[in-house]
């Protein structure tokens, strides 16, 4: 399995209405303070007809993070979260109330042979 790979598979386990950061993400891959891998990876998706949920990962801020290279995908994103009733207070989500919290356990690292 590839870093890239593992990091999807965790972020296909956000449900719907729910965010995360791209720290929490990374913390839950075992890839610790690579928050920006984690923003690498899913810059990666075909964001039109990915079934990975990449619009559910937010900044530790509990923005959007502003990209010229996302091409004007920033307020998509927005959109899509809006969509799954996230809702938004001066560019911001509450990650008290909206981040995901995934089930205690372990998310095997991409190089565990399970």
């Amino acid at each position: 399995m590839t870093v890239y790979s593992h990091i999807y598979d965790i972020v296909r386990l956000i449900p719907s209405g729910r965010v995360a950061t791209y720290g929490q993400i990374a913390e839950l891959a075992g890839l610790a303070g690579k928050a920006r891998l984690v923003g690498y990876a899913l810059y990666q998706v075909d964001m039109a007809s990915s079934d990975i949920p990449w619009h559910r990962v937010i900044n530790a801020q509990g923005k959007v993070s502003h990209s010229p290279l996302r091409r004007g995908t920033d307020h998509w994103q927005r959109s899509l979260l809006e969509q799954e009733g996230i809702v938004f207070h001066e560019d911001r989500v509450d990650l008290a109330h909206y981040r995901w919290h995934p089930p205690l356990g372990r998310f095997p690292s991409p190089e565990d042979p399970r």
